[in-house]
């Protein structure tokens, strides 16, 4: 979203209708406007449903209140929050149970995990780097914005060890495990430079890079700055991010790393791109792909589990806007499903198909791809992902050109025309879990032969950025 006081794009909430072009893509019909829900009504696919909803609570209520993204460890979620993270107790999924939160206002709070350590993004300019910090605005006076490392060993009183300033913040971060265990680095994302931002002047087509030791994480530091784009990566056209090609690249959205395959993707605003990450101090780009035809906003991506394929989301209008209708069309808005060609760092990303929700939605809900994981099903590609106020959608693209709906669950309109809805969606033990930005905590379930064997894989820790391979 435009116009904060950074005068940076945000990650934020939108959804709203698509048309009967769709059908051939996905396979089930649109809603018609008359389907819309009432307002803060439930609406779901036969097959998915609700099991329980912990709305915000004090002090992560309130105003600057957005729920964020989700991490995952040993029977725990933590769901990050601009004014901080809350810990929840999932192991009875039915009983989801508040553990501790932590007020730490700065958005967005993006969450990983690596063990007993929580890493949590911040990117607006805060006085200092305490929790106890306000908003800085000037970006010529004194400030700080990047990483904040906490241990979680007490999940009921979490303790702050370590901030790590990065340029132009952290907007979302991406863990990657060192071979040796004795390290884990982080590579923050950022963007959207300025020549009033003391600490973020363009050009800035670069990430950072953390390196932890895991042993000592109070020692952690970045180690490079390395620059992605030396020509700078797609140029734009206007820097407008509600229409197509419109965004020039300036650093990258986010980044998804498969550790066990030596890669990762990045989503870098006009720019999707395909990494060797062998050495984690020296990520290679190895490709580089551009959408000017329906691409806003490269946001975000995710493997599937052979490491074939990649699902990148197109945040047209950045989460802000109603573009799921018509007049947007299945093509922008949407995914955009890309396999991974050829061998080694010959390897290449080929466009396959695009998919986005045909259920309608009201003028006033902010609808559009965001994050989602995958469903770890054996011999298929499936899919979880939010849609902001479109709900919570499941789908299969086994077959790259043809994806296919399974089901979704969904929110009617909010009162007042007001911005929100699911934020992240995300598959874990069983069990699918969202961090609605108004709404607070859900939990819900599907049940459908085609998703029902994932049931049976158990993981004690999930980072949806930092894929791991289910065996099969």
């Amino acid at each position: 979203m435009r116009s904060t006081p950074s005068g940076r794009w945000r990650r934020r909430a939108s959804l709203a209708v698509l048309g009967a072009a769709a059908l051939t893509t996905v396979g089930m019909p649109a809603a018609a406007q008359s389907d819309i829900p009432p307002v803060d009504a439930i609406v779901s696919s036969p097959n998915m449903k609700q099991l329980s909803n912990l709305p915000f609570r004090a002090p992560m209520e309130g105003q600057g209140t957005v729920g964020t993204d989700i991490a995952f460890t040993d029977n725990h979620a933590i769901q990050g929050n601009y004014l901080g993270f809350s810990i929840y107790d999932v192991k009875n999924p039915k009983k989801t149970k508040l553990v501790s939160q932590v007020l730490c206002p700065g958005s967005q709070n993006d969450v990983s995990v690596s063990g007993n350590l929580l890493f949590l993004s911040t990117d607006t300019r805060r006085s200092d780097d305490s929790c106890a910090s306000a908003a800085q605005n000037d970006g010529s006076k004194p400030y700080w914005e990047g990483m904040k490392i906490f241990d979680i060993s007490d999940k009921s009183a979490p303790k702050y060890v370590k901030s790590v300033e990065t340029k132009c913040g952290s907007h979302t971060h991406t863990l990657l495990p060192g071979k040796d265990g004795k390290n884990v680095y982080v590579y923050v994302s950022s963007y959207g430079p300025s020549d009033a931002i003391s600490k973020c002047k363009p050009p800035h087509d670069l990430i950072s890079i953390i390196k932890v030791p895991t042993a000592n994480p109070g020692a952690a530091t970045v180690i490079d700055t390395p620059v992605l784009f030396p020509n700078g990566g797609f140029p734009g056209v206007g820097g407008d991010i509600n229409n197509p090609g419109g965004v020039p690249t300036s650093g990258c959205h986010d980044i998804t790393t498969y550790p066990a395959k030596d890669l990762a993707a990045g989503a870098c605003m006009g720019d999707g791109v395909l990494f060797n990450v062998a050495d984690p101090e020296k990520p290679k780009v190895i490709n580089q792909v551009t959408d000017s035809k329906n691409f806003a906003f490269w946001h975000s991506a995710t493997f599937n589990n052979e490491g074939t394929k990649v699902v990148f989301t197109d945040e047209l209008g950045g989460g802000g806007g109603a573009t799921c209708n018509p007049q947007t069309g299945p093509e922008r808005g949407a995914d955009g499903i890309y396999d991974i060609t050829g061998t080694g760092d010959a390897r290449k990303l080929e466009f396959r198909s695009y998919f986005k929700i045909p259920r309608q939605q009201a003028d006033t809900e902010n609808c559009v791809a965001h994050n989602g994981s995958l469903i770890p099903v054996k011999g298929k590609d499936i899919m979880v992902q939010s849609w902001y106020q479109g709900g919570t959608w499941v789908w299969d693209f086994t077959d790259s050109a043809k994806p296919q709906i399974i089901g979704f669950w969904e929110r009617g309109p909010l009162p007042n025309g007001g911005g929100g809805g699911t934020w992240s969606s995300y598959y874990y033990n069983g069990h699918i879990y969202s961090s609605d930005m108004v709404k607070g905590f859900d939990v819900l379930e599907i049940n459908d032969p085609r998703t029902n064997s994932a049931k049976g894989v158990k993981m004690n820790e999930l980072n949806v950025q930092t894929q791991g391979q289910y065996r099969e």
